[in-house]
């Protein structure tokens, strides 16, 4: 059952109080986070003041929503009116946002209690959360190992308890790969469907905010809430919303599985593959017809996105320039405050990666590099609307790895990025994806299995995820902490 719309009943019937859920959440962070580092913040004061409210209406006799009296994890990089909002960076340390970015907004209007602000790789650069200027996340299963990135923060905090639900941002895989690498529901919806709005931008064609949850049902109630038109965002769709709970069934007749055969060989794990073969196993034995699909493209995705992000970071980057907010060193000219202030206050990643993508923009190398990447970007998306002539989902691992030992990619960022090589494909396209929990290694690590919709095709990837959730017991199991 949803684990949303069990506490909702509580809540209703006056079972338990919103103010007891918020001090139970606040209460489990405490007890854990000194261990995990989900949080930069805790924002308990707040909490309990939106707790009182939704507890007020109860017992007016008021109709509360389902999110409700809900704790939930805010990713550091979505602007938060009033509370430090940092991105895991020095340059923003201290930070306080004038404005609410839409979606925290829908969320306070839900009746949502934000319980904190979880950490990430700085700016959300990075695959294990290791690149935040201010801790490292460890991941839930394993004290030893990364929650993935870069919303490793939120991930690892619906693992571990401590929030019921949190929010990421995807630009290339940075809310399922952490969502497989923790053992969550993990998903990025089509580009467009969540208004990006008060999203601090890392690469502004790529980003989209998203929804963790340790059950299908509770992810869709959560995107149902965010997700809409927003006139502050020119790339906001205008479409409508459907309720995504009703498109949930326990059998899959009728439905046509594409499994990316690209996806599997050099680099796999050979747990991760025999997890997500008996996951495909599976789904064909709820009913779905499964069909082998090549995407020829699929591989190149990971050179065309480590073009393209670095370039649309270099430009929204420019912006922390020590004039308006954030980190200021003082020099003695104009220029060097600058570059002194961007050099304390970036961390390596971002500065690697605003290299990156100034280099591909420049004179002499723009067509080369940039325009190349875009091209190949073009070839991805025609190889997914081809395959999605022929089914109705595609399948595949979310991750090639489960998670690995802190500190055992940092020095090889090569290695690391190949980390986002299942998950980057479909940002380039602008699809949606969702990562379920389909297994667990020899090591009891928690693998995930990719389920990839065509353009607004999340009701498809909820009905698919939840039926696959019904069958299996995969989303029972929790670290002990």
């Amino acid at each position: 059952m949803s684990l949303i719309r069990a506490l909702h009943q509580q809540l209703i019937d006056q079972e338990i109080s919103a103010v007891a859920v918020a001090q139970a959440s606040l209460a489990r962070i405490e007890a854990v986070d000194d261990r995990l580092k989900s949080f930069l913040q805790v924002t308990a004061t707040q909490a309990i003041a939106q707790a009182e409210q939704v507890d007020a209406k109860i017992a007016a006799g008021e109709p509360i929503g389902l999110l409700a009296g809900i704790p939930i994890g805010i990713k550091d990089n979505l602007c938060t009116k009033g509370i430090v909002t940092t991105c895991a960076s020095k340059i923003l340390q201290g930070f306080v946002p004038p404005y609410e970015s839409t979606v925290t907004d829908k969320l306070q209007k839900a009746g949502a209690v934000m319980v904190g602000k979880t950490n990430l790789d700085e700016f959300a650069m990075g695959s294990s959360t290791e690149n935040s200027g201010y801790q490292v996340t460890a991941n839930p299963w394993d004290l030893t190992r990364v929650p993935g990135g870069s919303s490793g923060g939120s991930a690892a905090a619906v693992a571990a308890d401590e929030c019921l639900i949190a929010l990421g941002s995807d630009t290339g895989g940075s809310i399922r790969q952490p969502a497989s690498l923790c053992g969550v529901v993990g998903m990025k919806p089509t580009y467009g469907l969540v208004s990006r709005f008060g999203l601090v931008a890392y690469a502004s064609s790529l980003d989209q905010i998203g929804p963790f949850a340790r059950r299908v049902e509770d992810a869709a109630i959560l995107l149902q809430a965010i997700a809409g038109h927003d006139s502050r965002d020119s790339t906001s769709l205008d479409v409508p919303i459907p309720d995504y709970t009703q498109a949930l069934k326990p059998d899959l007749k009728g439905v046509k599985v594409g499994v990316i055969m690209d996806a599997f060989g050099d680099g796999l794990d050979d747990g991760v593959n025999q997890a997500v073969q008996t996951a495909i196993a599976k789904l064909k034995e709820l009913g779905a017809t499964i069909e082998e699909i090549h995407c020829p493209r699929f591989r190149s995705g990971i050179a065309a996105y480590y073009v393209i992000a670095p370039s649309e970071a270099s430009a929204n980057l420019a912006r922390y320039d020590a004039v308006r907010y954030g980190l200021r060193t003082e020099a003695d000219n104009l220029m060097k405050m600058y570059t002194q202030t961007r050099a304390k206050g970036f961390g390596a990643e971002v500065k690697r990666r605003i290299m990156l993508g100034t280099y591909a923009l420049s004179a002499g190398y723009y067509d080369a590099y940039y325009l190349k990447a875009q091209k190949v970007r073009t070839l991805i998306k025609q190889d997914f609307d081809q395959a999605f002539t022929k089914v109705d989902v595609l399948v595949c691992p979310t991750a090639p790895t489960t998670a690995f030992k802190a500190g055992e990619k940092t020095d090889d960022p090569l290695s690391m990025y190949l980390s986002d090589l299942m998950t980057i494909p479909v940002n380039l396209a602008g699809l949606p994806a969702i990562s379920i929990p389909c297994g667990f290694d020899d090591n009891n690590l928690p693998i995930g299995l990719q389920l990839v919709g065509s353009v607004l095709g999340e009701e498809m990837l909820f009905r698919v995820g939840y039926a696959y959730e019904q069958a299996t017991a995969w989303h029972d199991r929790q670290p002990d902490l």
